[in-house]
């Protein structure tokens, strides 16, 4: 009986002390909570409104709230008296095991944080990175995936492209197209020039300022080279070029102008 006694005062004593301090501490800790997901909402929102890429948002807000519970819990875990350093120190080693087995994933991380806040491209930009060259469809944070013109999908690691060169041939309104066409030396090139002028013309998309540029570039082994040079939006650039390579062709040969093919004159000398 008197054993009984001694452990209910033991745990009315520890009720008055340390339980209390725990209660408190839970109450504490409770409200920080709540203050954290009303922050971390106020956050997401903003970061809406400033149009920040939704991936980012996405990552970075939930991201947020765990790391700000986390130093909470530690904190509480201290007020309790229970040490934590040792805590900390297996979960920061544990941190760096896992960074080193999974360097190239983190890589393909940082790039695609790099990629999301740079804007280098966007979905529906054509891109020529890394050997290949296509649409953009989709930007994850690990990975830019690609859609060749024969419908292939190329999936490049965000780690290598955002320390590659990238050429995004959509970034301005305008491109040039520059085609080059051969005559023979017999051909009047002054004539072919004209035709090459005609068949830009008959293009109503072509911009007028630059105006377009049609000259010799070239006098090669076999023929004469002409230099087509115009401006056109940046959508019609695949347009321009069938067009042209065609409409060209049947004007030289409406027109009897030859488009010569390397030959090779043997003389025997006796």
């Amino acid at each position: 009986m008197t054993n009984f006694v001694e452990m209910l005062k033991s745990i009315g004593t520890w009720a008055i002390t340390e339980g209390l301090k725990a209660i408190i501490g839970i109450i504490i800790l409770f409200i920080l909570f709540k203050l954290t997901n009303f922050f971390t909402r106020r956050m997401e929102k903003l970061l809406n409104r400033k149009m920040i890429e939704p991936t980012i948002v996405r990552v970075v807000v939930p991201g947020t709230r765990r790391v700000i519970k986390f130093v909470l819990i530690l904190i509480f875990l201290d007020y309790l008296g229970i040490q934590t350093a040792s805590i900390t120190a297996a979960i920061a080693s544990a941190g760096v095991a896992i960074g080193l087995a999974l360097q190239g994933s983190l890589s393909n991380f940082a790039g695609g944080i790099v990629i999301l806040v740079m804007h280098p491209y966007k979905v529906g930009d054509y891109i020529v990175c890394e050997g290949y060259e296509g649409t953009v469809t989709d930007i994850k944070l690990f990975y830019t995936y690609l859609k060749t013109g024969d419908n292939k999908v190329v999936i490049m690691p965000n780690g290598k492209v955002s320390n590659d060169h990238i050429v995004n041939v959509n970034q301005n309104d305008t491109r040039r197209q520059d085609l080059v066409f051969s005559i023979s030396y017999n051909d009047d090139f002054e004539k072919a020039k004209k035709i090459i002028l005609d068949c830009i013309g008959e293009m109503d998309f072509v911009l007028s300022d630059p105006a377009p540029f049609v000259n010799i570039t070239e006098h090669a082994s076999s023929s004469i080279n002409i230099l087509a040079r115009f401006w056109v939006p940046t959508d019609k650039y695949w347009d321009s070029k069938w067009f042209m390579l065609e409409k060209v062709k049947k004007a030289f040969d409406e027109n009897n102008i030859e488009i010569p093919y390397p030959q090779l004159d043997v003389h025997n000398k006796k």
